[in-house]
């Protein structure tokens, strides 16, 4: 028999933790190659953790609701190979490195214990413990370093200017962590003793249900949060006559189906005219590092798609400028299928540079989106409304009827002004107005 470690798989680029939100297994269970295990969660996306080995389930390491790093040994799988040893947790260590600090990342052994559980219950990130290991900087030692990085977290800054201090001489002996308090404990604290027991859990009046909130919903709270503390806000509108696209995909949605295998939808005509447009106007496919805007060169085209439970999603269409019309409908199409049945994979939410978000598909005429971090701008389409509105022509003006459509941009003020966020609007527009009916797919 082998014993085979399942490691919490690196699920992006800049995702170094995942909490696993259910075990599939339970020790003494039978399982298949590639038969889920457990199923984790991120701040972008959920996913399921299939076995490496067929065997046996040897041991959970970690129960539901743990915060684990990427990399650490999760559970034990016992395999029915005949041969008594045990896969090395090494073999997934990430190679000799150095940051751009100069420090040598030394690699990262992936243990259960790498993720220290004090009294404080603080978590230290692989690139922490590694420098940690470098330095010869030990648990006692990280306990006393204050975390500027959320939840008190110690970042690499942090960690850093601590040895630099204690080479000084000058590193704190003790430093208490702050804790997180809620407004009820707050409230405690600051009366006195006699007092304390008089203090209750809020009651709401009148006829109410309170329901706490999931696990998405709270991440979608704080991140809109984040956003508008982060970015400058602006949003601006105009109208948009689809005519001429609406006729379109009417003559040949049928024909597409039947040759593509695929529904053609609006979504991909709208992110084909706006990829025109932001190739024009490139600081809207861009990011903001302090002082420093990052301009994007792929043009990655997040999608806010609507789950089930009334969450939203935002997966990515990656490189969506390398790809034609058919190409952007098998995209969408996939990726909106994937987020409505929980299977979008870790990849499929990494990446976005610009944001399209679709109010219309609820009925809404036009919305004030918020920005989707680290990105400058999102756009927002409504309905699609017959009205009659004034056509002009060379023989004279005449009133018609025409497919009208409202689109809102809302942009980080902080690198995009006015005049850029509208002149960018407009030329969307513009794109969407003079669609050409006689193309082909």
């Amino acid at each position: 028999m082998a014993i085979v470690d399942l490691v919490m798989p690196k699920l992006g680029e800049s995702i170094m933790e995942a909490t696993i939100l259910h075990w599939s297994k339970k020790p003494g269970d039978h399982v298949k190659m590639d038969e889920t295990v457990l199923e984790i969660a991120t701040d972008k996306v959920d996913s399921e953790v299939p076995s490496t080995a067929e065997g046996v389930i040897e041991e959970l390491l970690y129960n539901e609701n743990d915060v684990v790093p990427i990399g650490t040994v999760i559970a034990k799988i016992r395999s029915e190979n005949g041969v008594e040893e045990q896969v090395p947790a090494t073999a997934v260590a990430t190679p000799e490195i150095r940051d751009e600090t100069g420090i040598k990342e030394v690699p990262y052994q992936p243990s259960h214990t790498t993720a220290p559980k004090t009294g404080s219950a603080r978590f230290y990130s692989p690139l922490v413990l590694n420098i940690a290991a470098n330095e010869g900087v030990n648990l006692s030692d990280l306990e006393k370093i204050p975390g500027t990085g959320n939840d008190g977290r110690v970042t690499k800054k942090d960690i850093l200017q601590w040895i630099a201090a204690k080479k000084e001489g000058t590193a704190p002996e003790a430093i208490e962590q702050p804790q997180a308090v809620s407004a009820v404990q707050q409230a405690t604290t600051a009366i006195q003793p006699e007092e304390a027991a008089e203090v209750t859990e809020p009651v709401y009046g009148g006829n109410v249900e309170v329901i706490e909130m999931d696990r998405m919903r709270k991440l979608i709270a704080k991140h809109m949060v984040d956003s508008k503390h982060t970015s400058a806000h602006v949003t601006s509108f105009t109208e948009c006559d689809v005519t001429n696209m609406v006729l379109w995909r009417e003559k040949v949605k049928v024909n597409f189906e039947k040759q593509e295998g695929e529904k053609l939808t609006f979504t991909p005509l709208f992110i084909e005219a706006i990829i025109k447009c932001i190739k024009k106007y490139p600081w809207l496919n861009a990011s903001v590092d302090g002082d420093k805007i990052i301009v994007r060169k792929d043009i990655n085209i997040s999608m806010a798609t609507a789950l089930p439970n009334g969450n939203l999603i935002a997966p990515v269409i990656q490189e969506a400028d390398m790809l034609n019309l058919t190409g952007l409908a098998k995209k969408v199409n996939r990726l909106a299928n994937a987020a409505r049945n929980n299977r979008l994979r870790p990849d499929d939410t990494q990446n976005g540079t610009f944001t399209v978000t679709n109010v219309g598909t609820f009925g809404s005429l036009m919305g004030t989106p918020i920005i989707n971090q680290p990105q400058v701008a999102i756009l927002a389409i409504g309905a699609i409304k017959k009205r009659p509105v004034v056509v002009e022509t060379q023989q004279g003006d005449s009133i018609a009827i025409r497919h009208m459509m409202y689109l809102s941009l809302s942009y980080d003020h902080r690198i995009v002004d006015g005049s850029l966020g509208a002149t960018f609007l407009t030329a969307v527009a513009n794109e969407m107005e003079n669609f050409d009916v006689n193309r082909s797919f």
